[in-house]
């Protein structure tokens, strides 16, 4: 029987000094690499989490940076693919726009910029007295879903965080052949208790993909706390993996039969009636 890929989840506490994300994430990148991993997720803001709008766009790099390269060079020491979700980007519009995009890179094990997806729902949501998010603010969205993109554990759909609450893109991906979703996220602490896990399990059971969920969790700074439990759940929508308090890895093996078998004996993907939905109450 071929060995199935296994594929390791990070759970970090990001802060705004980059020097001390980057020596956090490194570590679980290569603790993972020796136990076999041959992609290594991380998650939203892995790069760091800053106080405010001002320190989010003063600490920010292109993808041509020093910290990208840093990255790169760490894949290639480790051997691993890495799924850096919700990179901080300056892109090419940045001296004109002076806003940041928020960009899910994926590396190969040779360093190799294989992807970037920039996240296209940005996260402006007001909950009173509890929660207050305006990405909007500082972040331009993106204008395109990246194909996915063939790795050691199957095709991997990249998506980041807020992303998850959005169906149509699991669905367009899955459409397009991908076999893992990804949804690299930093939750807070009273979303993430409601929606967390019923949002990931939603997304695999609907698309019959792996669903990959690397994690902010605990204090960032003084202005927020993340809620964690990092996870994968498998096509049937089971959790497999998860983690729980603190930083830390979670691994799943990815059994890319049982998802096939899974869409054989359940086959919605050829139910779906594209001729019917968008045209209710539409005239003949």
């Amino acid at each position: 029987m071929a060995t199935k890929p296994l594929v390791a989840v990070g759970q970090v506490t990001s802060t705004p000094d980059k020097e001390h994300n980057l020596r956090a994430c490194a570590g679980l990148v290569r603790e993972a690499a020796q136990r076999g991993a041959c992609l290594v997720f991380l998650p939203e803001g892995f790069d760091y989490i800053g106080c405010n709008p001002a320190q989010t766009l003063s600490l920010a790099e292109g993808l041509d940076g020093p910290l990208m390269g840093r990255y790169a060079e760490l894949a290639r020491d480790c051997g691993v693919w890495l799924s850096l979700g919700g990179f901080h980007e300056r892109g090419r519009d940045w001296e004109t726009t002076q806003r940041i995009y928020n960009c899910h890179v994926l590396l190969d094990s040779t360093g190799h910029l294989v992807a970037a997806y920039r996240k296209t729902h940005l996260c402006d949501v007001e909950l009173e007295g509890r929660v207050s998010m305006k990405e909007s603010s500082f972040t331009n969205p993106g204008t395109e879903i990246v194909a996915p993109v063939s790795t050691p554990a199957g095709k991997l759909g990249l998506s980041i965080c807020y992303d998850v609450r959005f169906p149509e893109l699991s669905l367009a991906l899955q459409r397009a052949g991908a076999e893992i979703l990804t949804y690299p996220s930093a939750f807070t602490v009273h979303t993430g208790s409601a929606h967390w896990e019923v949002l990931l399990r939603a997304r695999a059971i609907e698309s019959q993909c792996y669903v990959v969920a690397a994690a902010q969790t605990g204090k960032n700074h003084e202005h927020r706390t993340s809620y964690g439990h990092s996870l994968v759940v498998d096509p049937w929508g089971a959790v497999v993996a998860q983690c729980h308090e603190g930083p830390g890895l979670c691994y799943a093996e990815i059994d890319l039969e049982y998802l096939h078998r899974i869409r054989r004996e359940i086959p919605v993907q050829s139910h779906r009636r594209h001729d019917l939905y968008g045209t209710i109450g539409l005239v003949p």
